[in-house]
């Protein structure tokens, strides 16, 4: 059976800059983190994926507007190791306010090593997960340096933790390893929700009152399948079949069963399109970029993107050039001047991420919503590496058919909070 009928019939089956280690706006630190306290959870995660200058191959892009005004940022930043600035204590379950947290790892960073505890300007784990406080936003506005306009689309977002990074080749390793081409782990029926809403039935199906997320279907396990072929098998890959020097790039060319399947694997949820981009726009605030208002510049401080020139695409990593494929990718946090609002890195470009939603018009209003009715596509959030600059906007978002393998698109988790 072809892909795309296998995958027909499944459905009717079924406010910083990086100043510092993890240095974030004093303006927003909680009153925990101010008198010490840890902010809990993993130490953080992240997922790769996503370009798409077009809209990208099989999918359909919409922008929510250009991002070309400069200007300052409006926040200020304090230095320091931790996301505060401030030291503090560690829970059980790592993610201290210093950097490197300590304490029991999540599976995919658990062994240690490249890709796994080495990430970032800190060289922290790769597991970071950062608490994100709830609040209001509009998932569709423009802001070109002026504050934010065309607010439309509201959306309510409670608390939850979102990694810090994008999902490592070396922690996506350990995945396929548990995987074991087919024989070992795969999601219990009904896992992944965003079990900490709803009194456990997690996201509310947008546009249909009194349902919820479904979490992992068990019809769906034949979609996971990281082969060595499989990852291997489109542009830009930065897989390698055994441990070498991409073990810190974000993990790219998987399928959204596989996104979703890894995220559960991990002690955690793939999010939602509204949550990821509610960080994005620095909730509220509605930034121009996830970092702020700064232009973001060639020369990859604030975001690894793209541009095009006469019709061929260029790339400004590792120098603006000619794109050749993963030598264009760079490492999960390398621009460290670009962590958003809560200090994720990598929010837009690099890799874009695949999101819990499939790709269609937004329903109003939103409390804690997804997009749960299928179609043809599942949705990403973020630019990536070879993307041209007016889609770093937080509004930006874009849609890929789920069983395709893109060098664009990657993940990153969510967690309880």
């Amino acid at each position: 059976m072809s892909t795309s009928r296998a995958f027909l019939v499944a459905v009717l089956a079924g406010t910083v800059t990086g100043v510092g280690c993890g240095a974030r706006s004093s303006l927003d630190l909680p009153l925990r983190v101010l008198e010490g306290l840890t902010d809990g959870g993993y130490g953080g995660s992240g997922g790769s994926g996503g370009g798409e200058n077009d809209g990208g191959a099989g999918g359909s892009g919409q922008s929510g507007g250009t991002s070309s005004g400069r200007g300052s940022s409006g926040t200020s930043s304090v230095s320091g190791t931790g996301e505060s600035g401030v030291s503090g204590t560690t829970s059980p379950f790592g993610g201290s306010t210093g950097c490197g947290g300590t304490g029991r790892e999540p599976p995919s960073c658990a062994p240690g090593g490249p890709g796994m505890t080495n990430c970032g300007p800190c060289n922290e784990s790769c597991c970071r997960s950062v608490d994100v406080v709830g609040g209001n936003f509009f998932r569709t506005y423009t802001n070109t340096g002026q504050g934010p306009s065309g607010e439309a689309d509201p959306a309510s977002i409670s608390g939850l933790r979102i990694d810090k990074y994008l999902v490592t080749v070396g922690r996506f390793r350990q995945f396929v390893r548990a995987w074991n081409e087919g024989s070992g782990y795969t999601p219990s029926a009904g896992a992944g929700k965003h079990a900490h809403l709803n009194s456990g039935q997690g996201l509310a199906a947008a546009g249909s009152p009194g349902m919820f997320e479904p979490g992992w279907v068990a019809i769906d396990d034949s979609w996971i399948n990281p082969t060595d072929a499989n990852l291997l098998g489109c542009p830009a890959t930065t897989w390698t079949p055994a441990p070498g020097a991409n073990e810190n790039l974000p993990m790219n060319c998987i399928d959204w069963w596989e996104a979703y399947a890894f995220c559960i694997w991990d002690d955690a949820f793939l999010p939602s399109e509204a949550e990821l981009g509610y960080v994005e726009a620095g909730g509220s605030d509605q930034r121009e970029y996830p970092w702020g208002a700064t232009a973001p510049g060639t020369n990859n401080e604030y975001a690894i993107f793209g541009y095009v020139r006469h019709g061929e695409v260029g790339c400004h990593y590792p120098e603006t050039g000619r794109c050749t494929g993963a030598a264009n990718i760079a490492s999960v946090g390398a621009a460290k001047a670009g962590a958003g609002r809560w200090s994720q890195l990598d929010l837009t470009g690099d890799v874009g991420e695949w999101a819990l939603d499939w790709f269609s018009a937004y329903d109003d209003p939103c409390t804690d919503c997804a997009q749960l009715d299928a179609v043809q596509t599942r949705v990403i959030r973020g630019a990536a590496y070879d993307s041209v600059e007016a889609n770093l906007a937080p509004a930006f978002r874009d849609g890929r058919y789920p069983p395709g393998r893109n060098g664009d698109v990657g993940l990153r988790c969510a967690r309880t909070p």
